[in-house]
């Protein structure tokens, strides 16, 4: 996928920033996210409390020899009321995250999609469809783990860690301040970790997404790869991306390996010397048995959660990677939002006035365009390839904006209609007809509430009523994936009745019958010429007999108007551009 400015200044950013669009995710939590914390508060207070307690059950009852069967039995009930406590309440809010996380990442990976279908079509001239997936399901699934060890396991872990060092502060600060040492040094080993592991986990998200877009491309190819004998090569090739994703991941896990639980396990032991070697120094008389076993039970609190800290660590920076990725794509400028209010399309007239636009600015495709379409007529567009043709239909369905020039409709800018209205009001049938792995009538109504009727009488407008009707199920039919189960020509004439079940004033069609036989042809042309005078079509067209009864062709030249005339007139031109087009198709047929 191309580098575009949001997404490079995206990548220099450290994972970290990410968070920013995790909290974002959750502003709708934020009452149950407060009353979580204070809940994980109490939870790690009745923690501390247990070895408070064992202490002072060893040195007054049981190091003395004084017991009391009464003050006994109450401070083993306190004892185990407060574990159960505890460990009652950390459980209820480990549930409440999991749900703050699951709605975060649901509301989350809807502003993803919702932000991909906003996207301009330039973005997507160059993106690839894998990777897109990837992003919106993947990567935004990653999110979830990320919620999960954010908002429990690290801010659970932290608390305790506090709640343990202050009661450790309480009964001896300077045996609290040997303890205390463990933290500075974790967070060493982990920004050590962050920077040997960082480029690997980056690396092998990016690898993932790679082998996901080769299978999405592969499998959309697969007539094509057998016939052409590329299946080895393309084995190969995913060969080599699966290698360098398992070569990233082992990097990752030797990090792992080295830095995370052997590297504390290690901490633990030496603080553990430092602390009973400190304890026995200054305990030279009167040994308080208590004290000892609460900081050994306080240092077990402080290590185990930062173990769970470390060792979660390697998950958290590949769901940060992820978060971060998927921020990345949140940052693509949308398409500009056309105006919200103004007049609807009417009669669908249409006008260019000295259109000029390139890709490139320096490179223009169309130059000083003139143009005048009548509402209700039929005009035909042709030319050699690379001429403008698809380019002055991308322009025409608002997809890119001109350089210099403009178009209207109906004496209006293009650009001051409102996108639902302008959409409602303007039908598209494509060259590579999209069909839906549903019934012919989902595909015809895409989700738009069209009635029965309308549904029947666009089919019969798109001539494809008899053959839908003759389907075991009829308009109920599922076609399969991507209309698996009908011809090329049917898929035309249903992405056709889809394109005027919305009863459009302006019909596009690019190229709509360069893959389809003669006989169907034929008929896409007896639909468009019935649609004469009471719906505005603009036909690029490949075929040149699909437009021989149009009301006016034009003819397209390196981004130039050279021709224009009904099929007749430019037929009597002689040594004409499009009479040579017509006597070369005619040739090839």
């Amino acid at each position: 996928m191309r580098k575009t400015e949001a997404t490079a200044a995206a990548e220099k950013e450290r994972p970290w920033a990410a968070v920013g669009l995790l909290m974002e995710a959750a502003t709708p939590e934020k009452a149950t996210l407060w009353r979580g914390l204070i809940w994980l508060l109490l939870a790690a207070g009745l923690e501390a409390l247990g070895p408070i307690i064992s202490k002072h059950f060893i040195d007054t009852y049981l190091q003395p020899r004084h017991f009391d069967a009464g003050a006994m039995a109450q401070l083993l009930l306190a004892l185990l009321l407060s574990s159960w406590a505890s460990s009652w309440i950390r459980f209820g809010q480990l549930s409440r995250m999991a749900g703050v996380a699951r709605r975060s990442v649901l509301r989350l990976r809807e502003k993803v999609y919702a932000h991909v279908l906003a996207l301009p079509m330039s973005y997507f001239d160059s993106a690839i469809t894998g990777q897109l997936v990837s992003r919106v399901t993947n990567d935004s699934e990653a999110v979830n783990t990320l919620y999960r060890q954010v908002l429990y396991v690290m801010l659970d872990s932290s608390i305790v860690v506090l709640g343990s060092l202050i009661a450790m502060a309480w009964l001896d600060w300077r045996l609290m301040l040997i303890v205390a040492t463990l933290v500075p040094a974790m967070v060493m080993i982990i920004a050590l970790y962050q920077r040997l592991s960082a480029p690997a986990v980056a690396r092998a998200r990016q690898l993932r997404s790679d082998i996901n877009a080769q299978m999405a491309e592969s499998m959309a190819g697969m007539a094509m790869l057998q016939a052409a004998g590329a299946a080895q090569r393309f084995g190969a090739r995913f060969e080599r991306s699966n290698q360098a994703h398992l070569k990233a991941r082992v990097a990752e896990l030797s990090a792992n390996a080295w830095l995370l639980r052997p590297a504390l396990d290690l901490l633990n032991v030496l603080l553990l010397v430092t602390v009973i070697y400190g304890f026995g120094r200054r305990e030279v008389s009167g040994l308080e048995v208590g004290l000892l076993f609460a900081f050994l039970s306080y240092i077990a609190r402080v290590v185990e959660p930062l173990i769970q800290i470390t060792m979660q660590f390697g998950q958290l920076q590949q769901s940060m990677i992820a978060a971060a990725r998927v921020r990345s794509l949140l940052q693509e400028n949308v398409a500009p939002s056309q105006a919200v209010a103004g007049h609807a399309i009417s009669a669908g007239a249409i006008k260019i006035e000295h259109l000029s636009f390139g890709y490139d600015a320096q490179r223009p495709v169309l130059r000083e365009l003139d143009l005048d379409i009548e509402a209700g007529s039929f005009i035909g567009i042709v030319g050699h390839t690379g001429s403008g043709k698809s380019t002055l239909l991308s322009l025409l369905l608002r997809f890119y904006r001109a350089q210099s020039g403009q178009i209207t409709i109906d004496g209006q800018a293009l650009a001051s209609f409102p996108d639902e209205a302008f959409r409602a009001a303007v039908g598209l049938v494509p060259q590579e007809p999209y069909l839906m792995a549903a019934s012919a009538r989902e595909n015809i109504t895409m989700g738009r509430q069209i009635s029965a009727d309308a549904v029947i009488a666009a089919a019969k407008a798109a001539r494809v009523h008899d053959f839908l009707s003759g389907l075991p199920q009829g308009y109920d039919t599922v076609l399969g994936e991507g209309g698996a189960r009908v011809s090329t020509g049917q898929k035309q004439l249903i992405a056709m009745a889809r394109a005027l079940a919305g009863s459009p004033r302006i019909l596009f069609l690019d190229e709509a019958t360069s893959n389809i036989d003669s006989a169907t042809e034929q008929t896409v042309s007896e639909a468009l010429i019935a649609l004469r005078g009471r719906v505005t079509v603009v036909a690029i067209a490949h075929r040149l007999s699909t437009i021989r009864e149009a009301d006016q062709i034009i003819v397209l030249n390196h981004g130039h108007l050279v021709e224009r005339g009904r099929h007749q007139e430019l037929m009597a031109h002689a040594g004409g551009i499009y009479q040579r087009l017509v006597q070369l198709q005619a040739l090839e047929e």
